[in-house]
């Protein structure tokens, strides 16, 4: 352990782990909200026949270490003794400097340990070679339970892919969706819904039936407003002081990310540059991008480094990128992503925009980030391909948002404003109108709670107005419970 003395890491480990002495102390640290990668991660580690090990990916502060002190509780609750449960970050710069191995072996010689040990390793990528002790610990100690987090999900997943074959199973964790930052703040405006109100069914609810059913909706406007702005990292949530949430979020989100994160992980030889290029982003967000003009804006940076340095934004969950889908045989764009910041508040934390609830354009790209990452939410794990359409002749025919699936395909476009008038000549009319694009259904999100029914145009494939608040709410709630949309 070179310079580390082995008492040195048993302070840190009693400090991270109190409930070895006092059991109640674990109530400091967990939530009684539960997300639905909690109920996720306890089904792998809980599997009575198939043993796997769970690896939570997602951006800082989007609640992944939460979600383990809530399964440790879960598992003290069920009879686990807490000295068999060890949790160490691994972004401790003592623990740093010492191997998996070393931390094993220091926690199994404190106590008397028998049954199962259930191991919560935090941030797991900055230890030396964690992915070939992973392999080692699910091979030779059948004993052993592991969960861990890490940041930047696709270097794990890549990694895991060529040691952990069969022995992980990786789940992301997004920012809170509207529903889950509802129920955190346990809303008494909350609107009672059944689980049987689904998003693909509402077409066939009358005009009457879809104003009651959105108009439960109204008490929560204000709460979507700030949901909108601060966005759905769990912390910053719950804090009362929305102006200082913003500027930890621009410095402890996007800062260390790309200042600390992305340079400790990737070969990045021009830093500064990076940022600028995050900046780009954010000022274009929900835009095609397109890599020769960004070259050129970007003080003439080669295009291969530009896709480089995308991909480690991406590789770090700071960005989404969507690319086209083509749709029925209107023919489409290829070869440009949109670009997505990964939640909307980064964007405007970064930006330091005032009062943008009054400024029309950037509510439409923050509504549009914002459904965009609520669906690519609810379909993570599935078949479903999420994308955009944009004609290849008339490129200013854009859908923003196409979900495709083997007997589904789904078209999403977002109108955050008072006019959300569409003219026959639209890229969603003309689609839900052609046969050959086999649209199963088509949404047109709108702003106003009283923006709602059936399009006009008689399309093949009715296209539903709904406004944001409740489509975001119901398709959250969708996911939180496990079911379809």
């Amino acid at each position: 352990m070179a310079f580390i003395s082995e008492e040195q890491v048993i302070r840190v480990l009693q400090q991270y782990n109190p409930w070895w002495r006092n059991p109640k102390t674990i109530r400091e640290h967990s939530r009684p909200q539960k997300r639905f990668a909690y109920h996720e991660a306890m089904n792998v580690i809980s599997h009575p026949s198939i043993r796997r090990f769970a690896l939570l990916s997602g951006a800082r502060r989007v609640g992944k270490t939460t979600i383990m002190y809530q399964m440790m509780e879960s598992l003290m609750e069920h009879g686990i003794p807490p000295v068999n449960i060890l949790y160490v970050s691994f972004d401790n710069p003592i623990i740093k400097l010492v191997t998996i191995d070393d931390v094993i072996n220091i926690y199994e010689s404190l106590y008397p340990i028998q049954g199962k040990r259930y191991l919560f390793f935090d941030e797991v990528q900055y230890t030396d070679n964690w992915e070939l002790w992973m392999k080692v610990l699910y091979d030779t100690r059948e004993n052993i339970k592991l969960v861990s987090t890490g940041s930047a999900s696709p270097i794990l997943e890549k990694r895991t892919a060529d040691s952990g074959a069969g022995r992980w199973t990786i789940l992301k964790v997004p920012t809170l969706s509207f529903y889950e930052y509802c129920e955190l703040l346990q809303l008494a405006d909350r609107p009672v819904i059944s689980s049987a109100v689904k998003l693909i069914n509402l077409v066939n609810l009358t005009k009457a039936e879809l104003f009651d059913l959105f108009n439960r909706f109204s008490p929560l406007k204000r709460h979507f407003n700030r949901y909108l702005t601060i966005g759905g990292f769990p912390e910053l949530v719950l804090s009362d002081d929305d102006a200082y949430a913003q500027r930890i979020l621009r410095e402890d989100v996007a800062d260390k990310v790309i200042k600390r994160d992305v340079l400790s992980l990737f070969s990045v030889r021009n830093p500064l540059l990076l940022e600028k290029l995050f900046l780009y982003l954010c000022i274009n967000s929900s835009e095609i991008f397109n890599a020769q003009k960004a070259s050129k804006e970007l003080e003439n940076i080669s295009v291969i480094t530009l896709e480089n340095y995308i991909g480690f934004l991406e590789n770090s969950n700071l960005i989404y990128r969507s690319n086209p889908i083509n749709v029925g045989s209107k023919g489409a764009l290829k070869g440009r992503p949109k670009i997505y910041i990964a939640d909307a508040a980064i964007r405007n934390a970064v930006l330091m925009k005032d009062d943008v609830l009054a400024d029309e354009k950037e509510m439409g790209i923050i509504a549009e980030t914002t459904v965009f990452k609520h669906i690519i939410s609810f379909y993570q794990g599935s078949s479903a391909r999420i994308g955009y359409f944009r004609k290849l002749k008339d490129n200013q025919k854009e859908v923003d948002i196409v979900i495709e699936l083997p007997m589904e395909k789904i078209l999403c476009e977002v109108k955050y404003r008072n006019d959300t008038s569409l003219s026959t000549s639209d890229a969603i009319v003309e689609l839900s109108s052609d046969d050959k694009a086999k649209v199963t259904n088509a949404f047109l999100i709108t702003k106003r709670l009283t923006d709602c029914g059936i399009c006009k145009h008689k399309t093949h494939t009715p296209i539903l107005k709904i406004p944001a608040l409740p489509f975001l709410y119901l398709l959250g709630k969708a996911e939180a419970e496990g079911l379809d949309s």
